[in-house]
């Protein structure tokens, strides 16, 4: 398949006004849509630009949702914002905390649906892992997100507000009148949920663009890693029209692995994949290309496929992260002895290449890549709790799938 062939996309998304007379929501919107938004509320067009800056910091800033707390902007002004406009986020519905400090967060959306949410905590950093659909479509044999279908697409409100649902739980917003604290437990943001963000590129890059603005939330696209695996016809506009970080869901070094493991390869093989990424620091100036692999025991885990992997992205500015499988109930692989894991990256290493292990995170909250649910018939439960059940034959055997907190 050619790197031009057309990309379907079958699923809906939920518009921002949902309902006759209904409040349109606010979180989300780009500056040129919030300014449009304002000027069709009755706003002069010669003082839309200014509101809106004055809104986007309450909102975006201070992680303000009342307009009657805006006190520069008039009485009376506040009072038509309220009468058209919410500032709403995605509902708070489970929150459980690791042993290893990893919080995992069950968020409602629009039309009651689920999704996942994890904050990772490390030194000196914190990385909120995000969605970007309801569901999957692209069936990795690996990933426990691949067992559940797709639903729709998130909106950009909806992913906007994954961040700023994570900001009220930490207590990250800044506070009037006091000194500003320059230490940010969310530094990093990751696409590494739920769904393939590169089939909902439109929702993702505004939503990006509300996360990077530098009067608000003010992540820089050098903070903001997205993962795909592979719509090839998508990457050069990610450079173009996102510019962060890019990471790609490699796990295997032939196309015939490659295609069990992540069958979008059968679309866009490894070499037209590659062909794609060779470009992509040069359009989006970054300085490599994360390539993640996650070690399955006996199936792409030997020295030849490390070797192989060298020879395949030489010339790409890259580093390899290598993850350790995270098993789910009725998983058909095995993680990868640690013995092998070291002598892979070794061998990666020697070739000139960053090869990191990714330490677990999460795993008793089944909160570790690729355990996330977002199925209310678990009951949230427990990754200890699924495994008993799943032994004692009381879980029914097929499962919907999660949230892969960084592996598609």
């Amino acid at each position: 398949m050619t790197a031009t062939a057309p990309i379907t996309q079958d699923f809906l998304t939920i518009p921002r006004k949902t309902a006759p007379g209904s409040k349109i929501n606010l979180v989300g919107m780009t500056r040129p849509q919030l300014t449009d938004a304002l000027i069709a509320m009755g706003t002069p067009e010669r003082q839309a630009k200014m509101r809106v800056g004055q809104i986007w910091q309450w909102v975006y800033h201070w992680g303000i949702r009342d307009f009657e707390a805006m006190t520069n902007l008039g009485k009376a002004y506040r009072a038509q914002l309220a009468e058209t406009f919410v500032v709403e986020i995605p509902q708070l519905v489970t929150r459980q905390i690791s042993d290893d400090g990893t919080r995992k967060y069950l968020v409602r959306i629009a039309g009651g649906h689920e999704v996942e949410v994890v904050y990772i905590p490390e030194e000196g950093r914190g990385t909120l892992c995000i969605s970007s659909q309801v569901g999957c479509t692209l069936t990795c044999s690996f990933c426990h997100t691949g067992t559940q279908k797709l639903v729709r697409n998130l909106t950009p409100g909806e992913i906007v507000g994954q961040v700023m649902l994570a900001r009220d739980d930490l207590d990250e917003w800044p506070r009037q009148g006091e000194p500003k604290n320059e230490v940010r437990l969310i530094s990093n943001v990751v696409l590494m949920g739920m769904g393939e963000p590169l089939y909902n590129f439109d929702n993702v890059r505004d939503a990006m663009q509300v996360v990077m603005d530098n009067e608000g939330i003010s992540l820089s696209r050098r903070r903001i890693t997205l993962s795909t695996s592979g719509v090839v016809p998508e990457i050069a506009r990610t450079a173009q029209e996102i510019g962060c970080l890019l990471a790609v869901s490699f796990h295997a070094t032939t196309d015939a692995v490659r295609d069990t493991l992540v069958p979008i390869n059968k679309r866009w093989n490894i070499e037209t994949l590659l062909t794609a990424l060779r470009d992509y620091p040069h359009l989006s100036n970054s300085e490599r290309i994360t390539f993640e692999y996650v070690m399955l025991k006996d199936v792409n885990d030997s020295d030849e496929d490390a070797r192989r992997l060298v020879r395949l992205i030489r010339g790409i500015p890259a580093k390899i992260n290598l993850i350790p499988f995270n098993e789910w109930p009725g998983a058909p692989y095995q993680r990868s002895d640690w013995a092998r894991i070291e002598a892979f990256a070794d061998i990666i290493y020697k070739a000139g290449y960053a090869s990191p292990i990714r330490t677990p995170r999460g795993e008793d909250i089944m909160a570790a890549c690729g355990q996330l649910k977002s199925d209310t018939a678990r009951e949230r439960k427990s990754r200890a709790q699924i495994a008993a059940e799943t032994a004692s034959g009381s879980m029914a055997p097929a499962l919907s799938a999660a949230p892969d907190a960084g592996g598609h």
